[in-house]
């Protein structure tokens, strides 16, 4: 009866797993037809790009000059430095009077009520000249001078409210590395299938644009202000729609982060992550749940059974089911960085699968539970 209700829930798994990458993840990984060229511009608006940033000196040194390499011709950048003591301040000052479009906003404190980034976040838009608003990060870089052009297309000539795109980050060497770019590439492959099934449930604050009269007009950040993170995949969850949001897939789109280092800074990292998602609306948890709850019971069932059997038939059955699902997910995680990046493979993803189920639901569980977390 035991082994019988293991199978069971085994074949259950699996089935909802190859749903999974076959027809919802697949829509990035398989079907989605790569569009190679940048569209061409019929409306030339005018992109503001906010920089929250707190102590990040030596990053904006360096991203704000790239920044002005874009290669489009309305732009402004606004960087919020929210309470930082590196000398942030005479830098951007210095920087100020090199490039004429930079502009800043100083914090000396933040309201009890209110996130710290929330807040530095809102400010920034609030002093933005134009309506398109891009958002990146102080440690990310745009790999191409067309990631303003990409990112805001959908904004300025079709319509959309929001724009989702990939944030990547830095190859580097070591373990904690790999398994930061497995998380990111599944992460992208989620959210850019469910936005392609017309079903946004989030996006990335590091690469995101959208309407600033939108964003005003929904009072900021109203009802989230308590949530520490949140800024980017809650504020999509809440208001995106198969109507309003459009993805943009393109390698001249993306940024690339610098990713951290130690595992306590990761956990720190993904804990705000995961205690973000535990406010997404209940449908949206569901279809993440479904996955997640499937991959877990797919690994225990399936390693059970191989301990308890002894006879060549049903091993031989459940080690090709193992097999033909990992050929999918690294088909899949190929695809998908194909389609984002333009190029690179995806390796050992059966071995980081396993990593990856430890880690979401252990870090996951404890940022779920947890009411202590913090931006910087």
């Amino acid at each position: 009866m035991i082994i019988a209700s293991l199978w069971l829930a085994f074949l259950i798994a699996t089935l909802i797993q190859f749903i999974y990458w076959i027809l919802i993840y697949g829509r990035l990984s398989f079907f989605y037809k790569q569009n190679t060229t940048v569209s061409s511009d019929d409306k030339k608006e005018g992109v503001s790009i906010i920089i929250p940033a707190r102590n990040e000196k030596k990053n904006l040194e360096k991203l704000i000059p790239l920044l002005f390499q874009q290669d489009y011709p309305n732009f402004e950048i606004i960087v919020v430095n929210d309470q930082s003591h590196d000398g942030t301040r005479f830098l951007l000052e210095r920087l100020m009077t090199q490039f004429p479009k930079l502009r800043t906003v100083t914090i000396d404190y933040t309201p009890k009520h209110v996130t710290p980034k929330k807040y530095a976040l809102t400010l920034g838009i609030k002093v933005a000249k134009n309506d398109v608003i891009l958002l990146t990060d102080a440690d990310c870089v745009p790999v191409s001078p067309n990631w303003i052009k990409s990112m805001s297309y959908p904004i300025r000539n079709q319509g959309k409210t929001f724009a989702l795109g990939y944030g990547g980050y830095e190859i580097q060497k070591g373990f904690l590395n790999t398994l930061i770019q497995f998380e990111t590439w599944l992460t992208a492959l989620q959210y850019f299938s469910f936005a392609l099934w017309k079903s946004p449930y989030m996006g990335v604050g590091r690469n995101l644009a959208y309407r600033r009269s939108f964003f005003m007009e929904k009072k900021a950040f109203n009802g989230l202000w308590q949530i520490m993170g949140g800024d980017d995949d809650l504020f999509i969850n809440r208001y995106a729609h198969k109507k309003n949001t459009a993805v943009v897939i393109h390698p001249e789109s993306i940024t690339k982060s610098i990713p951290k280092t130690t595992i306590k800074e990761y956990y720190i990292q993904k804990k705000r992550h995961f205690q973000a998602g535990k406010h997404y609306r209940f449908a949206d948890k569901l279809k993440i749940g479904i996955y997640a709850m499937s991959h877990l019971v797919f690994w225990a069932s399936g390693l059970i059974l191989l301990g308890i059997h002894r006879e060549w038939e049903p091993i031989s059955l459940l080690v090709g089911i193992i097999i033909t699902r990992a050929f999918l997910q690294f088909s899949g995680l190929n695809g998908a960085r194909m389609k984002l990046e333009g190029q690179g493979k995806v390796f050992w993803t059966m071995f980081f699968d396993l990593m990856y189920l430890s880690y979401f639901w252990i870090i996951g569980t404890k940022g779920y539970l947890s009411k202590t977390v913090r931006w910087k």
